[in-house]
């Protein structure tokens, strides 16, 4: 059996939970991770014959999987804005689509230098690393409530030579200084307890609680606290961006226009949904 053949095997049976676009991009980052493959070098030996050795080690990996235990989990790590970042229990896996949201920023402020940056619930820091390494001498500080994933945040920046001040802080007690900050970002946990029964069981299953959901009664009230404590911390020509979900985006946008955002702009993420939210205060 040659690398292709076996690399051909293990999507057909992955693709079977997860479909066939999640088993390509599952199949290259465990080549990635295991060999430290990327798609040159996979192309270059994919028709050279498998070993045994990497024919048991994909047999592992799809025991696992069939348990549906993230990928990102078994590797240890995935993939954010084209660099590798770790992952761990405890803390949630960073989504493609939350790309988009760094895209938006980047556009808007690539020209800006020395700014100064709040990434609120950083996780494993894949917003604030980002944002480091792609505005010009940015400031960049990431607050989480999880030790565990202020810790992650920490060793991701090292890992990927970014600068970031990762510190444990509770959004609901946290009082940025006045006028200090150009941007604000957050991704907070935004799915209602009530969506739980159309989620997947690699979710469900493995990804922390609290990163995800929020109460049936108040599933803006991430969004609604963090809106009130930006409008003063922001200095002029400042922005508020959030991820959002597309179910409460009518809601989330009246929040903020409720608490005196002047301009709220809206962004889809590739999939086409309403996901991005950009605001500016009245000053």
């Amino acid at each position: 059996m040659t690398i292709e053949e076996l690399a051909r095997s293990v999507r057909s049976r992955v693709a079977a939970i997860y479909g066939e676009r999640e088993a390509k991009a599952m199949v290259r980052l465990a080549f990635h991770a295991m060999y430290g493959w990327d798609t040159t070098r996979y192309i270059l030996r994919s028709d050279r014959e498998a070993s045994e050795d990497m024919q048991k080690r994909f047999e592992a990996l799809l025991a696992r999987l069939a348990t549906h235990e993230p990928i990102q989990h078994i590797l240890g790590q995935a993939d954010f804005y084209g660099m590798i970042f770790k992952v761990e229990p405890g803390v949630l896996i960073p989504r493609p689509e939350t790309a988009g949201l760094v895209d938006w920023i980047v556009d808007d402020y690539k020209e800006r230098r020395d700014l100064h940056v709040l990434d609120v619930g950083t996780g494993t820091g894949c917003i604030a690393v980002s944002l480091a390494l792609n505005l010009p001498f940015a400031e960049v500080t990431a607050i989480d409530v999880n030790p565990i994933a202020v810790s992650l945040a920490s060793s991701n920046a090292r890992s990927l030579h970014a600068s970031i001040k990762a510190e444990k802080m509770d959004v609901f007690s946290f009082v940025p200084e006045p006028e200090s900050l150009d941007i604000i970002v957050s991704n907070p946990p935004y799915i209602a307890e009530k969506e739980k029964a159309s989620m997947a069981p690699n979710v469900l299953l493995y990804e922390p609680e609290e990163a995800l959901f929020v109460p049936d009664d108040d599933p803006l009230k991430f969004y609604r606290r963090i809106a009130q404590m930006a409008r003063p911390a922001l200095r002029s020509g400042g922005s508020l961006y959030f991820e959002i979900n597309p179910l409460y985006a009518a809601q989330t946008i009246s929040v903020l226009q409720e608490q005196g955002w002047s301009e709220v702009e809206e962004r889809k993420d590739y999939c086409g949904k309403l996901r991005f939210l950009k605001a500016t205060p009245h000053r």
